[in-house]
């Protein structure tokens, strides 16, 4: 089941989820435990990290494990990857420990490698999955890397793939799938803008994954659609 949180501007839905992103993290690191995020890009996504950035003094830094849903393949430096990105809006202005910020080391590693690795971190760093997956979600309802009709969204066992022909540029990327997706606590989608109305109606529906990607997206304890008004129209 889908709650959907309803808000009138990008500004409401970005001050939603930041307020609910703190509290979901003091939650999951009292008794001295650490919480583990997955944090995405977008719009709506980077707007969050930057309320984050804000706020942040609520959060223990040192007690939690930061990953990304998925990344393209070209170096942090780059403008497109998810990692700098992340990075100049929240991480590199809280004091959280490097090696807590698990980037895929594209522009280091080849593809392969980089999808190797990261399923090796999560195991590592996430054995249990995560307390938070944030996700954006564009117009024809992909989220990460999963786009409609890919082998990626069909995949059901690797929790980590390699993308090389993704629909959207920059082509090459790799992405976490819908079974890492669901091995986290709760799962948000953040969505705004008219031309993600039909997608948005989809998610609610429970479409069929393999076309609608993000309506494959659910968390164990809960799955959250944070939707402004000009994106809700086509939610019963």
């Amino acid at each position: 089941m889908v709650t959907v949180e309803r808000t009138a501007t990008l500004d409401s839905l970005v001050d939603a989820a930041s307020q609910r992103f703190v509290d979901v993290v003091e939650n999951a690191q009292s008794g001295g435990a650490d919480a583990r995020v997955v944090l995405t890009g977008g719009t709506a996504g980077i707007r969050v990290l930057q309320a984050l950035r804000e706020d942040s003094g609520r959060i223990d830094w040192q007690r939690i494990h930061v990953f990304f849903g998925d990344e393209r393949n070209v170096p942090v430096s780059h403008e497109d990857s998810n990692e700098g990105q992340a990075r100049a809006a929240l991480l590199d202005h809280v004091d959280i420990p490097t090696d807590r910020i698990h980037g895929y080391r594209l522009g280091e590693l080849d593809m392969e490698s980089s999808a190797e690795f990261y399923a090796g971190e999560l195991e590592k760093f996430a054995p249990e999955g995560f307390d938070l997956h944030l996700l954006g979600m564009g117009g024809e309802g992909h989220i990460n890397t999963l786009f409609p009709g890919t082998d990626a969204v069909r995949e059901t066992e690797k929790l980590v793939v390699a993308e090389y022909d993704s629909p959207k540029p920059p082509s090459e990327r790799v992405t976490l799938t819908l079974p890492a997706v669901a091995r986290a606590q709760r799962v948000w989608l953040l969505v705004s803008g008219v031309e993600k109305a039909e997608a948005a109606g989809h998610v609610v529906r429970r479409s069929d994954p393999a076309q609608w990607p993000a309506a494959g997206a659910e968390g164990k304890l809960e799955t959250v659609l944070f939707v402004t008004d000009d994106a809700a129209t086509e939610i019963d």
